[in-house]
């Protein structure tokens, strides 16, 4: 076994095929594809440890049993096991949402598919024959180096609270009324954070990490990888052999919001605000001890929200007079609601005493995000939301009683957000084992 730090890249197609369901049938099915979906990852092969899977994948989520199917494919394929395994989406909406148990409820009740269950199994399959095939071509790591950018124009707080805390307007994806728009920027983390894994010969793999829903404009049916997707193909594209990932933050009350009307020249501005942070952030990169590299993971249940419990998800997924989003939402949670025997999973890797990323479940609020950076303020620290998806919007507990979107659409309870913390903070103080 080598006695350096190795690492391997992989990549594998995962555009769905026209008619395939988009964001578990929120928006309407693909008619066409403006950007291929992609699946990329690195393999760390530590020289005194199991290796170390993270992988992000061009789709808006994977949740409950088909995320933990994604960590033990690429486990297997990896000669690891599931728990150093991260599988992280870009959130970007016009782009599948695997869920088996959610997609096997919503067909007992007679209602429309929010995937195709064959077509993402064998999705899985190729990027797991990627990841295996690319172990024998791992590259001997010389450096690593992390930067950050500050990324101006594109973030801003989905929630516009009142006098009294209340939310009294919501800023979307796309946002038309100019007084809204108007409203400050709110709490956000504007920084891009990237880090670079290098040979003798220069970098092998880039990973960037920015919080905002990374979606211009959606609902039209056009497949896309969005903004992120589209400065991360045109970092691949200048640096030929070189891997780039982009891993979304903890961006459940981020949008572009306060930037974006949802016209096609926001999200070529986006691409191209996007990529400069990306180049900069590489660029300026230090170099950080690498000697040590520590994995820890948590297994973690967050409460379900009390409803739940009852008939009335039942009763929404079975009626068939209501529209296919509400359906699919109430599948949704009561797939949540029945993995609560399989915990979520929560990872940190530590690189050295200087740098650390961070891999969350759900859309967590910014407030998660920001909360662990205060943890180790003198460290260099990248979080990444949207692991497992299954509990979808993780709010702050005051969320649900300020109101506003995501704590209606939260498949969790205000009880989340004192688990998130703990967890984080665990994590994050974890002693130093490889």
């Amino acid at each position: 076994m080598s006695q350096t730090l190795q690492i391997s890249v992989f990549e594998a197609d995962v555009t769905p095929p026209l008619g395939h369901p988009l964001c578990a049938g929120w928006y309407p099915p693909a008619i066409g594809v403006t950007d291929p979906l992609k699946a990329l990852g690195i393999i760390l092969l530590p020289p005194d440890a199991l290796p170390i899977v993270i992988c992000a994948v061009d789709w808006s989520e994977i949740s409950n049993r088909s995320h933990v199917a994604w960590r033990q494919a690429l486990a297997q394929a990896a000669g690891t096991l599931p728990e150093r395994v991260a599988v992280h989406c870009t959130h970007a909406h016009n782009t599948p949402w695997p869920d088996e148990v959610a997609n096997e409820l919503m067909e007992k009740a007679g209602g429309p598919p929010i995937m195709d269950a064959r077509w993402c199994s064998a999705a899985l399959t190729r990027v797991a024959e990627a990841a295996r095939a690319s172990l024998p071509h791992a590259r001997a790591v010389s450096r690593v180096g992390v930067g950050e950018a500050v990324v101006r124009g594109i973030a801003s707080n989905r929630r516009i609270p009142g006098p009294g805390g209340e939310v009294r307007a919501v800023r979307w994806t796309v946002t038309r009324d100019p007084e809204v728009r108007a409203e400050p920027e709110g709490v956000i983390d504007p920084l891009l954070r990237t880090i670079r894994f290098d040979s003798p010969t220069g970098p092998i793999a880039v990973l960037h990490f920015y919080t905002t829903h990374p979606t211009s404009f959606d609902g039209d049916g056009l497949v896309t990888n969005e903004f992120c997707g589209l400065a991360r193909e045109r970092r691949r594209e200048q640096q030929p052999g070189v891997m780039h990932l982009y891993l979304t933050g903890c961006a459940g009350n981020i949008t572009a919001g306060k930037y974006n009307e949802g016209n096609s020249a926001s999200r070529v501005h986006f691409t191209e605000v996007l990529e400069a942070a990306m180049a900069e952030a590489e660029n300026s990169s230090r170099e950080v001890d690498f000697s040590t590299l520590a994995w820890s993971h948590l297994p973690v249940v967050l409460p379900p929200r009390p409803d739940d419990r009852e008939e009335a998800p039942w009763a929404a997924l079975e009626d068939r007079a209501l529209r296919f989003k509400r359906r699919s939402q109430a599948a949704l949670r009561l797939a949540y609601l029945q993995r609560l025997d399989e915990p979520i999973q929560f990872g940190c890797l530590r690189v050295g005493d200087e740098a650390m990323l961070l891999f969350l479940p759900g859309e967590a609020f910014v407030e998660y995000q920001l909360f662990a950076q205060q943890l180790k303020p003198g460290a260099w620290m990248a979080v990444a939301a949207y692991g497992d998806c299954g509990p979808g919007y993780i709010p702050l507990a005051r969320s649900f009683y300020e109101g506003g979107y995501e704590p209606t659409d939260a498949f969790v309870s205000p009880e989340a957000e004192p688990v998130m913390r703990r967890a984080i903070e665990t994590l994050v103080n974890a002693p130093v084992t490889p």
